[in-house]
């Protein structure tokens, strides 16, 4: 689990509103414009520390498996939880008992991510772009500068190199989008492992496969 430290203004009370544009890989996104209207999102105090964390949950398809991931969250006392394998189709957000969900998949019921924000800092989403059913970019409203979050579920080492090229690439458009003084925290299932098989103190945390 990742807990940082990040440092705002506790007089947070600005908002933006949500256009949908479109993004490279023709899918829609939301980002934040300068001109407000009635359908203004207000950004809300933030704590100055976030518990954040990121997980592969298989699924989200199965009856009561949100239910069960918020109430793992409240029992954590995390604030962003990262999803990896959604499995849910489209992409889009909904809101469920306080929780905001932001999800990114494609048409078939495979791969997909996902952030899901607990609702004292949910009204301080600024926008979300869902690159593709590997990576969705969550930006959070702060002072003096935002945060960035990228969730991504990398293709493994045996994917061929079209699908490889492609997250690498929505990977980068993400990041573009981000502001270089505004803190960025990457996240996910990188289907990787580091240093060497003979490493007993990390067998029980890795998987067999690796991201080249």
């Amino acid at each position: 689990m990742c807990t940082p430290k990040i440092n705002f203004n506790n007089d947070l009370n600005e908002g933006s509103c949500f256009k949908s544009i479109p993004v490279s890989s023709g899918r829609e996104s939301y980002v934040p414009q300068v001109t407000p209207d009635r359908h203004q999102a207000t950004a809300r105090k933030l704590k100055d520390k976030l518990n954040i964390a990121t997980w592969n949950i298989r699924t989200l398809l199965q009856k009561g498996k949100l239910e069960n991931i918020k109430q793992e969250m409240e029992r954590m006392k995390l604030n962003i939880l990262g999803l990896s394998e959604v499995r849910w189709k489209g992409a889009g957000k909904i809101t469920s008992g306080g929780h905001e969900i932001i999800y990114s998949g494609g048409t078939e019921s495979e791969k997909r991510v996902g952030i899901i924000v607990e609702q004292t800092i949910r009204k301080a989403i600024k926008g979300y772009w869902a690159l593709s059913d590997r990576v969705l970019l969550v930006k959070i409203a702060g002072k003096p500068v935002d945060l960035n979050i990228i969730q991504e579920y990398a293709p493994t080492a045996n994917s061929n190199d079209e699908d490889l090229d492609k997250f690498y690439n929505d990977l980068d458009t993400a990041k573009t989008q981000c502001k270089s003084q505004d803190p960025l925290i990457i996240m996910g299932d990188f289907n990787a492992k580091v240093g060497t098989d003979k490493v007993d103190d990390i067998k029980p945390i890795l998987g067999q496969v690796k991201m080249q």
